[in-house]
């Protein structure tokens, strides 16, 4: 457990140690709570090359393969009797005017928007160097096909089985009539050019976390990430049985909301 919960659970039997050096000597890592915590955990594992099992104790938990009524199933972990899915990263890298450059690794998506109000703005985006699309949009989403089921979907995107490789670009609030997803090779490296008024900044978000200023001189590359997550799916199919009972389905609310 990391040594920042140690006041939060001040006992004896818990080892408690720095993050990176407890992952780097596990065998397998287990996120228990939702979507969000097994995105947190993701960033370890896959920078690692560790195995990371999701158990669900959110509210959707769409990448969690065991729920927590199933915990009976761990057993397996031990015996070998699960398998192992690969998926895709993204690597979203921003160059600044004075060569400063900063690497995010997402594992659902990478969000260029407004980070501070609203406002709309003018993008750019190329492929390999070539002008793919000039729109003027509220902003854009790169995701991964983990991502395609996360804020993609919302935003009209479609599902994408996640054993595939490929870059999904969805627009958010696009000024068109004729707006689609777009699927790129994971070869192409994706350039994002902005343009918008001194009054509207914009940010990039990767994966829900704090979101990073951008700059109209900033340059912006979204490709896939030498970084792969190995997630460890007990039952099997849980992709497919997560689209059937958590997607297509209603989501029941919170009797407390």
């Amino acid at each position: 457990m990391p040594v920042s919960c140690r006041e939060r659970f001040n006992r004896e039997e818990v080892w408690y140690t720095d993050i990176d050096a407890g992952v780097f000597d596990c065998d397998v890592m287990i996120s228990v709570g939702g979507d969000g915590t097994i995105l947190k955990c993701a960033r370890y594992a896959s920078r690692y090359n560790k195995k990371l099992l999701g158990i669900n104790c959110g509210r959707l938990g769409f990448m969690a393969t065991l729920e927590r009524e199933e915990l009976s199933l761990l057993n397996r972990l031990t015996s070998g009797d699960y398998r192992v899915d690969e998926r895709m990263m993204l690597s979203a890298r921003v160059i600044s005017e004075d060569g400063a450059e900063n690497v995010l690794t997402a594992l659902n998506e990478a969000v260029i928007s407004s980070g501070y109000g609203s406002g709309i703005r003018d993008f750019t985006v190329l492929a390999d160097g070539l002008t793919v699309s000039s729109l003027r949009a509220d902003g854009l989403i790169f995701s991964t096909p983990t991502g395609a089921s996360a804020y993609s979907l919302s935003a009209g995107g479609p599902l994408i089985e996640p054993s595939l490789d490929c870059i999904e670009f969805t627009q958010i609030c696009p000024h068109s009539l004729f707006a689609r997803t777009m699927l790129f090779s994971p070869e192409k490296m994706i350039e994002v050019r902005f343009k918008a008024e001194k009054s509207v900044k914009a940010a990039l978000s990767v994966d829900g976390r704090p979101p990073v200023s951008l700059s109209e001189s900033d340059k912006l590359f979204i490709s896939r990430s030498e970084q792969r997550l190995r997630l460890i799916d007990i039952r099997g199919g849980s992709y497919f049985s997560a689209i059937n009972h958590k997607l297509m389905q209603p989501v029941k609310q919170n009797d407390s909301l």
